[in-house]
């Protein structure tokens, strides 16, 4: 009777067992397809297409977290593009425009006006990247971890984070 108990025991301990290895095994395969399936430049270019305006920028960032998207630079000068995946995998896109001048000197109080605007919908992608511009900012990283977007100046310094809502 003991012994039957004990042999019950064990064999209820190796199917608890088995059933654990099996379900981190279908875990550990599930990251490694993810791992494998980097977001590409046609994914975001359709992503891009939705925005309108700043208003729409809420929404723009949980679709580019859905991607896989984790932070993304924007430089300025050019407009081109570094995509971090949250993966570690990065994807460049090419410049968007022929180079442009940014101002020398940043101003806090200018870029925020522009921001402002453009967040109650009154201008559109081009505008605002002339505007930040003109307002000496050189490029702008969101951090879709920390849901902010900050903006530096050539210098490298910060100038303004600011919070992303959520949509």
């Amino acid at each position: 009777m003991v012994k039957e108990f004990l042999n019950m025991k064990i064999i209820k301990s190796v199917i608890i067992l088995s059933m654990i290895t099996i379900s981190c095994k279908a875990q550990e395969n599930r990251l490694t397809k993810n791992k494998n399936q980097m977001f590409t430049i046609e994914q975001i270019k359709t992503t891009h297409a939705k925005v309108k305006s700043g208003a729409d920028f809420p929404q723009y960032v949980q679709d580019m977290k859905k991607l896989g998207i984790s932070s993304y630079e924007h430089y300025l000068t050019d407009g081109h593009v570094t995509y971090l995946g949250f993966d570690g995998s990065t994807l460049s896109a090419d410049a968007k425009w022929q180079e442009r001048v940014v101002a020398d000197k940043a101003s806090k109080e200018q870029l925020s006006e522009f921001i402002r605007q453009h967040q109650a919908g009154h201008s559109d992608y081009p505008t605002i990247c002339l505007q930040v511009a003109s307002a000496g900012i050189e490029k702008w990283i969101v951090d879709m971890v920390k849901m902010t977007c900050t903006y530096y100046d050539k210098q490298g310094n910060e100038i303004l984070v600011e919070e992303i809502p959520l949509p």
